[in-house]
């Protein structure tokens, strides 16, 4: 019975754990383990299988059952797989929580999603406790080594069987410009996940039994969660869960690991090529990289210089592997921001603003559905409790995404930005990523985010907030950091993607997942321009030729 076609995640994990049984499913670096508390090691596939069983059997006897939610604050240790599958058994929906959300988000989590228990770090008991009580919730609380309290309210769903529609997890977006939404992802989500990365091949071809997949992504994200994971149950593989991505102890990690596979977001290789070249950069086992976001500038200098492919995909919570692509094959068109062509199952749409079909390298907003009588297949369920939104999301029968790409002349899709974070400056459409990508690179730049401010003649111009990695105590050394900036962008841009405005600040509104917040992002940057710590730098951007 092979794990492809299981109809429940514990399912496949039960025949993944038979098929490889003296197989790693995880492993723990000393980094990471130093970390969090617990001991080094792999686990592998049986023993893991016999802990799930027990925990399974615990869950039940103190009354959990098909339809309950749990909450999980785990971080990316171990005990978050395994009490996942435990009660996935059951027909349990897992909710992850994210360990930097803090009391208003825990109390609007709570109550939104109906948990009936958290298992969670025993430091976080009171945080999670109080937030139930401010949503007048019946939640239980409990540590990954406890046994479970005895379920507050009757499973919703209790005697009847678990499938491959049944909520799997309730993942929530970050809410980069409003609240977040609940994702109800079901099993078939996690297990097409899996199965589209077993078989995606090419530059992406995974072994059987053979993959050793390090990840410093959260498995509060689709990510780790669902392609990360389940790619590794479907082919026996191990995964290598680290805590959070460590840019100096990143290669030692990797090479400690016997990674083959290494799953990244654009800031990474950032970062990573900020470090001296090194003899060992080369001196490791990994294949290929998995992820988004690359700076398209850094792309081929990182392959060159470590010698790993970056396959540029793109999915979100909401298509999961549904509707995914990815530039597995050649041409992938490196420093294009290109992220492949779709397969058969997968059918795209670019849209203009004002509704046609974009023409060739026109950009316009990426609608997607699942190829077939289903579009909806490998997607979420919808959002919790928000119908609306649902419908809103698949107006006209495709799902509308909210990113901008454009299409080019072989069929190849490139990235642009996401909708809502283009500026228009002059007629000009600026990607605010595109210039964040750039300034992140200057050495003096901690942290960078860039926004839209109102311009009198432009309509838009640029603002960049900047933390940089030292602070620049007066005005003299503000002004000469921020030329320093603009005439960094200007020698790697086009001059009106330069930025019009330097902002210094001592934080960026960010989300729970350390995303930027874009809603206040756009209400925080036209308060700063004439303030003291706000540079005018407009007088730098001229075209090539320009005259003053």
């Amino acid at each position: 019975m092979s794990p492809l076609t299981a109809t429940t995640v514990h399912q496949a994990f039960a025949r993944a754990a038979s098929a490889w049984a003296k197989q790693p499913f995880l492993a723990v670096l000393p980094e990471t383990a130093g970390i969090y508390g617990i001991d080094p090691g792999e686990l592998g596939y049986a023993e893991a299988a016999g802990r799930i069983d027990a925990l399974r059997a615990t869950y039940a006897a103190a009354g959990y059952g098909h339809g309950h939610r749990v909450g999980l604050l785990l971080e990316n240790r171990p005990s978050f797989f395994l009490h996942w599958f435990a009660l996935n058994a059951l027909g349990v929906s897992v909710v992850p929580i994210n360990a930097d959300l803090r009391a208003a988000e825990l109390e609007y989590l709570v109550g939104h999603s109906e948990i009936a228990l958290a298992v969670a770090l025993p430091g976080r008991h009171a945080e999670l406790l109080a937030a139930a009580r401010a949503a007048d919730w019946p939640l239980r609380v409990m540590g990954d080594a406890d046994a479970p309290p005895p379920a507050p309210f009757p499973a919703p769903l209790a005697g009847s069987a678990p499938g491959e529609l049944t909520e799997c997890a309730l993942l929530y977006t970050s809410g980069t410009t409003g609240r977040p939404k609940g994702c109800i992802l079901p099993n078939r989500y996690f297990l097409h996940a899996g199965r589209w990365y077993a078989g995606i091949g090419g530059l992406a071809r995974l072994a059987p039994g053979a993959e050793r997949m390090i990840t410093p992504l959260p498995v509060v994200h689709m990510n780790a969660m669902a392609y990360s994971t389940m790619a590794m149950v479907m082919t026996g593989g191990c995964l290598i869960p680290l805590d959070r991505f460590h840019p100096k102890s990143w290669w030692a990690s990797v090479r400690e690991s016997r990674a083959t596979v290494m799953h990244y977001l654009g800031v990474m290789p950032a970062m990573l090529m900020k470090a001296e070249p090194s003899p060992a950069d080369r001196e490791h086992a990994v294949r290929f990289g998995f992820g988004a976001g690359v700076d398209r500038t850094l792309h081929a200098p990182f392959e060159a210089r470590f010698g790993i492919p970056l396959l540029e995909a793109w999915a979100m919570t909401e298509t999961g592997a549904g509707a995914v692509v990815i530039a597995n094959r050649e041409p992938r068109q490196v420093g294009t921001n290109c992220f492949g062509r779709e397969e058969a199952d997968v059918e795209v749409r670019l849209v203009t603003d004002d509704g046609r079909d974009a023409g060739t390298d026109e950009p316009g907003e990426l609608l997607v559905r699942h190829a077939g009588s289903d579009p909806r297949y490998g997607f979420l369920a919808g959002y919790l409790k928000d119908p609306e939104a649902t419908d809103a999301a698949w107006a006209g029968g495709w799902f509308h995404t909210g990113d901008i790409v454009r299409r080019d002349a072989a069929g190849y899709l490139h990235f642009i930005d996401r909708r809502k974070n283009v500026i228009r400056r002059s007629g000009e459409n600026i990607a605010a990523v595109e210039v964040e990508a750039v300034l992140q690179q200057h050495p003096r730049v901690r942290a960078v985010a860039v926004a839209a401010v109102p311009d009198p003649v432009r309509g838009d111009e640029v603002m960049a907030l900047v933390i940089p990695h030292e602070p620049v105590a007066d005005a003299g050394a503000m002004d000469t950091l921020a030329r320093e900036l603009v005439a960094w962008s200007l020698a790697r841009l086009a001059y009106y993607k330069a930025p019009g405005y330097v902002a210094f600040v001592d934080a960026l509104p960010l989300t729970a997942t350390n995303k930027i917040q874009r809603g206040e992002l756009k209400a925080l940057a036209p308060t700063l321009v004439g303030g003291p710590a706000c540079i005018d730098t407009r007088a730098m951007k001229k075209r090539e030729g320009a005259h003053a």
